[in-house]
């Protein structure tokens, strides 16, 4: 079996269902041996006035497309255009989703914004300009699905596939004459010139397998049966005994009842008073503010502090409190403005008490434990301070000279 499989792949590497040759000529091919040999040959067929001509090279060959005179190409424009079409497109529809659709408040931020819109109108711009490239370069300017190029299978197309360089003048170039070129050829130094003929078929009327009827039927069978495979997968096999093991291992669902507890419940608190390992909790959790004793801010005052103290701030606190701690929120009257950090009896207060409320939350402000470290908490105090005495100045703070 494995023998007459292999005689099998043996003939169809083999035979590439090619057609056979007609006596009419395609062109003439010359292999070059090195980069430098096929740049001067293109530079010298390109003043000699051919047209119909077109070099081919294993890798790319810097200098090609001076020595050829070719123009740039127009692929480039197809590839900005869709590119500029997946830009909008990926704006618009931000723009739609979190402007109207689902509307949601981020730190008092506009509902669309620029700068976290780019990540995905960056990907939807890169999208749609690489399928468009790739389409319109195998579509429209490879020619493809054609598959029956004269060049296919010819001992000239497999070298400059592997360790060689080449050049093919067309037999439609108006120029042709086959003894000039083979003399031209010599001429340049090509010791291995070639003439290519076209196939019986004519390559306009070939179909590619690609778009036949039996190959797009079978692509969709296979799809189907694809699709369904995985489905009864998915949904059904790995809910059959013995590989619905991972299902009914034993374990509780979060949420769920359970009979081993006298409470009934599956989930478990931890236990009271655990903390976790190197954390101090806050003693004065829930507690009013005037109960706050015994605490100082540890952090001393400079401008490293203060710059950390200001990010924070800026961050987590301005949207409500304003940039300059006067009360006046950023949210547009989206949230509840708070009182001003400015008044006397904030003033008054010790860094602890501030310290409390940044960390228990009070009124309709919630904690920031979270959100927030404790040395960031206390650059926060430190940076309001600042805020205070630069918006509440007395004449003792003014410089003399």
């Amino acid at each position: 079996m494995i023998k007459k499989l292999k005689q099998i792949f043996d003939k169809a590497d083999k035979d590439l269902g090619l057609d056979n040759r007609s006596e009419k000529l395609y062109g003439i091919a010359a292999l070059f041996d090195t980069p430098d040999d096929i740049i001067s040959a293109a530079a010298d067929v390109q003043f000699e006035g051919y047209e119909k001509y077109d070099v081919h090279t294993p890798y790319p060959v810097h200098g090609m497309d001076d020595a050829m005179k070719l123009k740039p190409t127009r692929l480039g424009f197809f590839t900005f255009f869709f590119g500029a079409i997946g830009t909008l497109s990926a704006l618009l529809m931000i723009w739609y989703m979190v402007g109207f659709d689902y509307k949601n408040i981020i730190g008092g931020k506009p509902f669309f914004n620029i700068p976290p819109s780019m990540p995905i109108t960056f990907e939807l711009t890169v999208l749609f300009a690489a399928i468009a490239t790739i389409s319109l370069m195998l579509i429209l300017f490879n020619k493809l699905p054609k598959v029956n190029h004269p060049l296919i299978d010819t001992e000239y197309m497999k070298r400059v596939s592997s360790d060689r360089f080449g050049i093919v003048i067309q037999q439609s170039d108006p120029k042709f004459n086959k003894d000039e070129i083979v003399n031209l050829f010599k001429k340049l130094g090509s010791s291995d010139i070639s003439y290519i003929n076209y196939f019986e078929k004519d390559e306009s009327n070939t179909k590619a397998p690609i778009i036949s009827i039996k190959f797009i039927l079978g692509n969709f069978v296979l799809f189907i049966g694809v699709s369904i495979i995985t489905y009864l997968t998915l949904n059904y096999l790995l809910f059959i005994t013995p590989f619905d093991w991972m299902n009914k291992q034993p374990r509780l669902m979060p949420q769920s009842s359970s009979t081993f507890f006298k409470d009934g419940r599956g989930m478990r608190n931890p236990v009271e008073g655990t903390v976790a390992k190197n954390f101090i909790p806050y003693e004065y959790q829930g507690m009013p503010d005037s109960l706050v004793k015994n605490m100082a801010n540890p952090l001393p005052v400079n401008d490293s502090v203060i710059n950390t103290g200001k990010s924070k701030f800026n961050i987590y606190c301005s949207p409500c409190h304003g940039y300059f701690a006067k009360g006046d929120s950023r949210l547009r009257g989206q949230f509840p403005n708070p009182p001003s950090l400015h008044t006397e009896k904030v003033r008054k207060w010790q860094d602890e008490n501030i310290y409390h409320v940044i960390t228990n939350g009070q009124n309709s402000m919630p904690s920031y434990t979270k959100q927030i470290t404790k040395d960031e908490r206390w650059a926060i105090i430190h940076y309001i301070r600042v805020l205070q005495r630069a918006q509440n100045a007395n004449d003792t703070d003014i410089e003399t000279k």
